[in-house]
């Protein structure tokens, strides 16, 4: 009997220490468990719920309520797996960001948050977020935005005649003018689908009309039912002229008051719905107050210290303030390429120039000449000449015509480059794996 106890015993903790360690194992390959290859790089379910702790963490900051979990997982997903791909072709190209500039661009973001390197460390800690993840994360960010740049954007031209033709066509129609801030909705259909496959895209349709219908706010319908890139953020696509949209959305638009959504609206690439958040008209008069100044300028460099340029600057300063005039000592001294013509700058509009001199200039009287004044390039003294209202409706509709073109060209290419990287790509997806 003694020897049987004894036995059942060992046998005991034998179990005991096989489920312990079957427990561990189960552990480690949920922690480890891959739910998309993706080339030669795997997506591990860890990252996947680290992402989405990081969205649902910002919903809930917008008071946005969160999609079902099942399209949240696969939305984010998604993601994952694009940015992957653009991660490693970055670094198949050559593509890098080095650590001085990631340091500054944490430093500017601390900044923008009013808070200090430590506070903004602790803040981040508070959201369960390690500034390693964070400049990783940050790190990726600044990679895709150079990878798109260099591959699509930089490649994107607008050309003067595109300019008149986007002109041409807004002055043609009575309501081009009038700007719209809008949310958008697509549930897309194959461009040759199936009768089975249009019939699910209106069933889905149907049932995103109805959640809007009893009061759903449309980001959560968004991003629950959309296949736009920009689902999880509510779908909004910002203001857009009317000139700018596909006759479709226009007159959909036309017949909205602000804060009412569209039926259905039906195009080769799918459903579409449109929610019309905000209203204005594009006719009005642009005014701007223009400067007319000039400007001395001293660089910091190696072979000109800090000091000795403040020094030499407080001498052209003195020699002003003597009565020597201000041309001529731009032509002697400034190192700025407007030095050859008594530092004129000619007229600057607001925005034409860095924050410190703007200011310094803007707080100048006519004909006032400042004291030095430190910006980024080195030291300034700058003088106001004169002041006017100038119109500029007629450039700045060119140049939005400009960005507004540019903007939807790059964003189609973009889109383009994306699909032609994911169809050149291995993507398996293993996220209903079962352990």
């Amino acid at each position: 009997m003694h020897t049987f106890i004894k036995r059942l015993f060992q046998f005991v903790l034998l179990t005991c220490a096989f489920a312990t360690l079957n427990a561990q194992a189960v552990s480690v390959t949920k922690i480890d468990r891959i739910v998309a290859i993706v080339d030669q790089t795997v997506i591990t379910e860890h990252e996947l719920e680290s992402r989405i702790a990081t969205v649902t963490a910002q919903f809930k900051k917008q008071g946005t309520e969160l999609p079902e979990e099942a399209v949240l997982r696969k939305q984010i997903l998604e993601r994952l797996i694009s940015d992957t791909l653009q991660i490693q072709y970055a670094a198949q190209t050559g593509l890098k960001v080095d650590d001085n500039q990631l340091d500054k661009t944490v430093e500017r973001i601390a900044e923008q948050n009013q808070l200090t390197p430590t506070e903004f460390s602790n803040a981040l800690a508070k959201d369960g977020i390690s500034m390693a993840k964070f400049r990783s994360d940050i790190r990726s960010e600044i990679t895709i935005a150079r990878l798109r740049e260099r591959e699509v954007d930089g490649r994107v031209n607008v050309t003067e005649s595109e300019v008149d033709n986007f002109l041409t066509s807004q002055a043609a129609s009575g309501e081009s003018q009038d700007e719209f801030e809008i949310s958008h909705i697509i549930i897309r259909t194959p461009e040759e689908g199936t009768t089975e496959e249009i019939q699910k895209a209106k069933a889905k349709v149907t049932d995103a009309m109805k959640l809007l219908n009893s009061g759903t706010p449309f980001a959560k319908v968004s991003a629950n039912f959309s296949d736009a890139p920009n689902a999880l953020e509510g779908g909004n696509l910002g203001w857009k002229q009317g000139a700018q949209m596909p006759a479709l959305f226009l007159d959909a638009l036309k017949t909205l008051q602000v804060g009412e959504v569209s039926e259905p609206l039906r195009s080769p690439n799918g459903f579409h719905i449109l929610k019309l958040t905000n209203k204005r008209g594009g006719n009005s008069p642009l005014v701007i107050q223009q400067t007319h100044a000039r400007h001395i300028l001293i660089k910091i460099s190696e072979i000109m210290s800090e000091k000795e340029a403040k020094q030499k600057m407080d001498m052209i300063k003195e020699r002003l303030d003597n009565g020597q005039k201000f041309e001529a000592l731009a032509r002697q001294y400034s190192e700025d390429n407007t030095a050859s013509n008594g530092g004129d700058l000619s007229w600057v509009s607001p925005g034409d120039t860095v924050p410190a001199f703007e200011k310094a200039m803007n707080d100048l009287k006519d004909n006032q000449i400042s004291a030095p004044v430190r910006s980024q390039f080195g030291w300034h003294i700058i003088q106001v000449l004169e002041r006017r209202g100038q119109d500029m409706s007629k450039e700045a509709k060119r140049l939005k015509a400009r960005q507004e073109i540019r903007t939807r060209k790059a964003d189609e290419a973009y889109q383009d480059w994306i699909r032609e990287l994911r169809d050149r790509a291995y993507v398996e997806y293993r996220l209903e794996d079962k352990f």
